[in-house]
């Protein structure tokens, strides 16, 4: 039975959004081979032989997040510098920031291993995130603390003897809702209620991608921190109309457009030339046959526009690996094309 009941009402528009968002990742999932493959959890250098597993697009979906998460806070490394503490190389910058940034990459490489309603999980987070940064990490604050945007109070915290009992009420709803994960993890990311003397942005919007990970696992990797940032406007305005109405609905609202955005964003698209080659490709097909099919009769626009593009993003491939030049050799779809074909309705 849950006691304590954070009050969001959920609007027409709230649930249009959440329609809106399945739907699109569950395109995304269609699209994506192993949904989990995605998801970046060992950071390595390029050089690194484990590197070619990490696909391009987690990579810099990781960047993104990290530098939108911590810009929001005032860090003001940029991606290619972060990307750069990615890959071990020495970055110059005021060591303060580029100690969030490696306590960030320590933090999300341990994200797998929490579970969003577990207290311990979201202490030994900030532990990680603040470590070296403020004498309290991984505890609850002694003082009191607010949110500012710039130098303006927007919102006063509860007092710090309160912290534990209303953390533990948030997570006791956390743990027996039954509200879908979009909304829950919206509620839970308004209501965090800056339980820590820093850091509490970055924990509130990192404890709401795990619990949205949990629900999809797209959503590990998913650079909605960096939309959050470059909206950070609305984004201090949505908590304070939140504050004044009592109710979480405006905050759920701005970050379901937030989700939704990143979400759309996030699917890959494929260029006319190389979505007709796929839906010509049936079964395997030598070049000239699958040029004929196309009807075209421009041998090097056929190559450079079609079929150079669909073997380089791994849409299809060659029968004959081994001998790329071999006249008998053939072309056909991956698992990745087919599903993109499925993507856009081709197929």
């Amino acid at each position: 039975m849950i006691t304590y009941q954070p009050p969001h009402t959920i609007t027409p528009q709230i649930l249009n959004r959440v329609a809106a968002i399945s739907e699109a990742i569950g395109r995304l999932t269609v699209l994506t081979d192993q949904p989990r493959a995605l998801r970046l959890r060992v950071f390595v250098a390029p050089a690194h032989p484990c590197a070619r597993d990490i696909p391009d697009i987690c990579f810099h979906n990781r960047v993104r997040t990290i530098r939108g998460s911590l810009a929001i806070a005032g860090n003001t490394l940029s991606e290619a510098q972060i990307t750069s503490i990615l890959e071990g190389k020495r970055v110059i910058a005021p060591p303060r920031e580029v100690r969030e940034v490696k306590n960030a990459l320590a933090a999300y490489d341990r994200f797998d291993t929490w579970k969003p309603e577990a207290e311990k999980d979201l202490l030994e987070a900030h532990r990680i995130l603040m470590s070296g940064l403020i004498d309290e990490a991984g505890s609850y604050r002694h003082g009191g603390v607010g949110v500012m945007a710039g130098h303006q109070v927007i919102h006063m915290a509860p007092p710090a003897d309160r912290v534990p009992h209303l953390m533990a009420d948030l997570f006791g709803w956390l743990a027996a809702t039954d509200a879908h994960s979009l909304i829950a993890s919206s509620v839970f990311h308004y209501k965090f209620i800056h339980p820590f003397a820093d850091g509490n942005g970055h924990m509130g919007r990192l404890w709401q991608s795990l619990i949205l990970a949990r629900w999809n696992s797209l959503f590990a990797d998913m650079p909605v921190e960096s939309l959050i940032f470059e909206h950070q406007t609305e984004y201090y305005a949505a908590l304070q109309e939140s504050t004044r109405e009592t109710d979480s609905a405006p905050f759920i609202a701005f970050m379901l457009r937030m989700i939704l955005d990143s979400a759309t964003a996030s699917a890959p698209q494929v260029t006319p030339q190389v979505g007709e080659l796929l839906a010509a490709l049936q079964g395997e097909m030598g070049r000239e046959t699958l040029q004929s099919a196309l009807g075209l009769s421009d041998r090097k626009s056929f190559r450079e526009r079609y079929h150079k593009t669909a073997l380089d993003e791994g849409l299809i491939e060659m029968t004959i690996s081994e001998k790329p030049r071999s006249s008998k050799q053939q072309y056909r779809l991956t698992d990745k094309g087919r599903q993109r074909l499925v993507q856009h309705g081709d197929g």
